[in-house]
């Protein structure tokens, strides 16, 4: 049995204020986290929980990944566009060029995200969430598919993208040219190994995959942080 996605985390200077954007963004419940920071509820069975956790660290560059948020029709992609920057986003340049379809904004902490134009069959059926959107070579979405056992929906031209198989938000890797690695990842996963499973059985699971272990001392929680290939982080949690 393989772990399962338990949260997407953001690391926030203002852990309150960012999740207070994103639930008014996407339209979830905010809750406190019992481990730390706050929490986005799942709006479906197919969702996953976003938290915001505190950190000192400020954001130094692009993020590796961001969110796509589709619209099924220009009025939508409109409304989402004004509901974020009501809520203090803005928008920002990123290369995408004046005749781009999609809207290119950051959220009130800087993190990058985009509301992609109606008519994206890509994203069609995926929820307000249509993609995470990362930065990655194809031995990145192979190590994701087995880490989480989740199948490959793409596969062409060096892009890859997985998706749970009971749908819901597809998670993609563009291929080169990659973005550098600027500090600490902003978002990162959370996993937990499956209900009754050993932690330390899968943590040498995800290390025969590829994975790297960063730090051999659990913290205080029993959590370990670990780097799928490719460097970008995410953290074990201990079996619940």
């Amino acid at each position: 049995m393989t772990s399962r996605l338990s949260a997407l985390c953001f690391n926030a200077l203002e852990p309150l204020p960012l999740a207070r954007f994103w639930a008014g963004v996407l339209g979830r419940q905010l809750v406190d986290d019992p481990y730390d920071g706050v929490v986005l509820l799942p709006d479906d069975d197919t969702a996953f929980r976003i938290r915001f956790v505190p950190s000192t660290e400020p954001k130094i560059g692009q993020n590796r990944a961001h969110f796509d948020l589709p619209s099924a029709s220009l009025e939508a992609q409109r409304q989402t566009v004004a509901t974020a920057l009501e809520l203090g986003g803005r928008h920002i340049d990123v290369g995408q060029g004046p005749d781009a379809d999609h809207v290119v904004l950051a959220d009130p902490e800087g993190n990058e995200f985009c509301v992609i134009e109606p008519g994206n069959n890509f994203l069609a059926g995926c929820g307000i969430i249509g993609a995470l959107s990362g930065d990655g070579m194809p031995e990145v979405g192979y190590f994701w598919s087995a880490a989480l056992g989740w199948p490959l929906v793409w596969d062409q031209d060096q892009e890859t993208a997985i998706q749970a198989p009971y749908g819901g938000t597809k998670i993609t890797w563009g291929g080169p040219p990659l973005m550098p690695k600027t500090g600490t990842d902003r978002l990162y996963f959370d996993l937990i190994p499956p209900a009754g499973g050993d932690q330390q059985a899968e943590i040498d699971r995800l290390l025969s995959l590829g994975a790297t272990l960063l730090d051999k001392e659990r913290d205080d929680a029993g959590r370990v942080m670990m780097a799928a290939p490719g460097g970008n982080e995410f953290c074990l949690l201990t079996p619940r």
